[in-house]
């Protein structure tokens, strides 16, 4: 009986001789490093670039933006900074550390075979919602074209963005733009909306990330494996955040229980149960008593919990230990969306750092949230 991982024979005690199962490795586990063994093996490289907590301790230290950049050359960042003028502004600081983000993706999104070029094509899906509002949202403030354009995210541009800042309704803005982008089927329960006014805008971001969440956790799940075991909890805990902000953010607007409902996606620790409670929320106490069954969220909204500590920052330090948890398992497509969400939670941190110092903030330098 010959072994897979060796040429030798073994004893077969009698046994009639037969080819040993392959160390239990399913097929697709045999075949994955045919397709994309060079590409996880270039992102983990990326991966070992991500800061660490000796990074942030010397950031912490500096000075001035300028000491930054010094210490940030000696990371893999490099000289990305090398044609920026003094004093270098946050704005620019943010500008850059994203620009590389990009170029590490695309490299990533280049080289990719399915299903993982459709896997990272849904990873851009989301910038392309925030986009989306962001230019709607500016338009109705009268903001310029080129202002607004200059502020959306570089992974969720498409040709017909332009568009966007000259449509009046919703059923012009699906005709016009979106129909020809992946965001078309999300977009069918919006269309009955009448104006681009600041509510129905968050009612469109909202339904439109329900469907892109639902429609990614299908997909994951279709792919299965590790894949839908690792994306399907990182999926879970998005669909949660957004329930929860949801529900907190509608308790002081017109919004009525049934429209909330629809806006709920129907995936998440929180679903059904959860989110059974939280339609039916009217304040605080209410959404605290809906949560507190789950043990992850339970300190969410919990007075004198901390502080300093928003919403938004607890869900950023679950999302960091997912994310950081996805590295620790091989043969699935999780570590990819993994890379970038670490990526953008270390751009928040730089960022946080960098406005700290220009606003001599040194107290509250410290609030970022740890990745490595």
């Amino acid at each position: 009986r010959l072994c897979c991982r060796s040429s030798q024979r073994l004893p077969t005690r009698g046994v009639e001789t037969q080819a040993a199962p392959c160390c239990g490795f399913p097929a697709a586990m045999m075949t994955y490093n045919i397709d994309v063994g060079y590409l996880e093996g270039l992102l983990r490289g990326y991966r070992a670039g991500i800061l660490n907590s000796t990074d942030y301790a010397n950031l912490t230290q500096c000075e001035t933006i300028d000491d930054m950049k010094m210490h940030l050359s000696s990371t893999d960042y490099g000289n990305f900074l090398q044609n920026e003028p003094s004093p270098i502004s946050t704005t620019t600081l943010a500008q850059k550390t994203t620009e590389k983000l990009v170029e590490e993706f695309n490299f990533l999104r280049m080289q990719a075979v399915e299903p993982l070029a459709t896997f990272l094509d849904y990873i851009t899906y989301g910038y392309m919602i925030d986009n989306i509002i962001l230019v709607l949202t500016g338009t109705s403030h009268n903001r310029s074209s080129e202002e607004l354009l200059e502020k959306c995210h570089p992974l969720g541009l498409f040709d017909s963005m332009a568009t966007l800042c000259v449509t009046q309704s919703t059923s012009e803005l699906y005709r016009t733009v979106l129909v020809d982008t992946p965001l078309g089927p999300y977009f069918g329960d919006c269309i009955s909306l009448e104006d681009l006014d600041e509510v129905n805008i968050e009612i469109i971001r909202n339904t439109l990330y329900k469907a892109y969440l639902e429609d990614f956790h299908a997909f994951c799940m279709k792919v299965g494996g590790e894949t839908a075991e690792v994306m399907g909890d990182i999926l879970k805990l998005e669909a949660d955040r957004r329930a929860i902000n949801i529900t907190v953010n509608s308790l002081d607007t017109d919004l009525d229980l049934k429209s909330r409902e629809k806006l709920y996606p129907t995936i998440g620790l929180l679903y059904p149960e959860g989110t059974s409670r939280l339609i039916k929320a009217t304040d605080l106490d209410a959404v605290r008593s809906a949560i507190d069954a789950f043990p992850d969220y339970r300190g969410l909204l919990s007075e004198g919990y901390d502080d300093d500590k928003t919403i938004e920052d607890q869900f950023f330090e679950l999302e960091v230990n997912l994310n950081r948890l996805a590295f620790e398992q091989q043969f699935h497509y999780g570590m990819y969306y993994a890379f970038v969400k670490l990526k953008e939670q270390e751009i928040r941190n730089i960022v946080w750092i960098g406005e700290c110092i220009s606003q001599d903030q040194r107290g509250r330098i410290n609030q970022y949230v740890p990745i490595f």
